[in-house]
């Protein structure tokens, strides 16, 4: 079975290197290429869909950003046990989910592992954002989601406009700062605009999982065949402005693969770029297949490629002194400086031994950089086992990490 693995492996990394151009291909054909997921409508969100459905009241949002994308938010007021029908007894919980997925990954377990739901059976109101491009928040203004204008985006655009417009619309929402948790590249949104000091002043207290600061040091075997390659920037170059892996056949072969029991789903899909997830039931996949993953820019796939070739965390780099000096006044990129972070805002920060994408060396860098913080304020954990996609989708992440988290909450109040 290790050999029918390693080729079903083999297979799937070249699979999802290669869906790009097809589902590009299949927007500059106007609709004849390969056929992607169908899309639900985004009316209601999926407040009916997962949340209504396990018990949760629900209300969906929609945010608009300065530069015109709507995004869909989900509000869970309040739990759904006999003590905790109170709304807005605590401070709000506003979750951040990183790329390629979307605010449903906060959801994949059960209600009585989900992070979220354990949140809100705990008296917080919950707030899950949807970022731009994503199934339920892809409307814009004035653009089309299929126009290569929408999706001329990178890290610096939802650092820019969708963090200050979630926050600024939870703030007038609940008349009150709010905790903020977020995954892999939601925590790199947070970490950038507080290293430049914006969105403080919102903040009760920041939780980090999976703290994507640095990426020099990634050990992610996908991510780095596409950045060594330049692979990203090669389909960019040649009209490809979105990358989507959610293709119809794709996802219909890989929950057939997935429900072979000699093959181990959880590796053959997380591992090349996720590193080694330790606590996921098999189970969890078909879940995982029916919401993700999310298409993202192009543009920001490039962008995570130059920080991983860089080492440093920087805006996008256009490669051209000329277009940087036009867009930031200097030939080269500006640094998001994570010295920056304010010392006295309380951090929830944990990481994992097994994680590819969030490696040890750096977040290593990170707390060097943190090194200065008030004692006081910041929890570091580390869980040896557990790799990027154990945060959301394991079994004991209760356990491990949403329990201590909830009590790190408990006595802020």
């Amino acid at each position: 079975m290790k050999l029918v693995n390693t080729i079903i492996l083999t297979y799937t990394i070249l699979l999802i290197l290669s869906t790009p151009i097809f589902l590009s291909l299949k927007a500059q054909e106007n609709g004849t290429g390969m056929a992607t997921m169908p899309v639900q409508s985004s009316e209601g969100g999926f407040c009916k869909s997962m949340v209504e459905t396990n018990g949760y009241e629900c209300e969906d949002h929609n945010v608009t950003t300065k530069d015109g994308y709507i995004l869909n938010v989900v509000r869970i007021p309040m739990g759904r046990c006999r003590d905790c029908r109170t709304r807005g007894n605590k401070s709000p919980v506003l979750l951040q989910h990183g790329v390629f997925v979307d605010g449903r990954s906060w959801l994949l377990l059960p209600p009585k592992q989900s992070l979220a739901f354990n949140l809100a059976d705990n008296g917080y109101d919950v707030w899950l954002v949807n970022s731009r491009g994503t199934e339920y928040s892809e409307g814009h203004t004035s653009l089309n989601f299929d126009d290569p204008a929408y999706w001329n985006w990178s890290l610096d655009e939802l650092v820019a406009y969708d963090l200050p417009a979630t926050f600024q619309y939870v703030y007038d929402q609940t008349g009150q700062k709010f905790h903020f948790v977020g995954h892999s590249l939601g925590t790199l949104m947070i970490m950038a605009a507080m290293s430049r000091d914006q969105l403080v002043n919102m903040l009760e207290s920041v939780a980090l999982l999976s703290p994507v600061a640095y990426m020099g040091h990634t050990t992610s075997l996908l991510s780095r065949v596409i950045a060594d390659n330049f692979i990203a920037e090669t389909l960019d170059s040649l009209g490809f402005y979105k990358f989507d892996m959610r293709n119809v056949i794709i996802i219909e072969i890989l929950k057939v693969i997935c429900r072979i029991p000699s093959v181990d789903c959880t590796t053959l899909l997380f591992t090349p770029y996720t590193g080694q997830n330790c606590c996921m039931k098999p189970s969890i996949m078909d879940i995982f297949l029916d919401h993700e993953p999310q298409p993202a820019a192009m543009k920001i796939v490039i962008h995570m490629c130059q920080l991983i070739r860089g080492g440093n965390t920087t805006m996008f780099d256009y490669n051209d002194s000329g277009t940087n000096i036009k867009h930031y006044g200097q030939p080269t990129p500006p640094a998001y400086n994570m010295i920056g972070i304010p010392k006295d805002l309380p951090i929830f920060l944990s990481h994992g031994g097994a994680d590819a994408l969030s490696d040890v060396d750096d977040v290593k860098l990170l707390l060097d950089s943190l090194q200065g913080h008030d004692p006081d304020k910041i929890v570091v954990q580390f869980i040896e086992r557990f790799a990027h996609a154990d945060y959301l989708m394991s079994g004991n992440a209760k356990e491990h990490v949403y329990d201590p988290f909830i009590a790190f909450l408990s006595r802020l109040h």
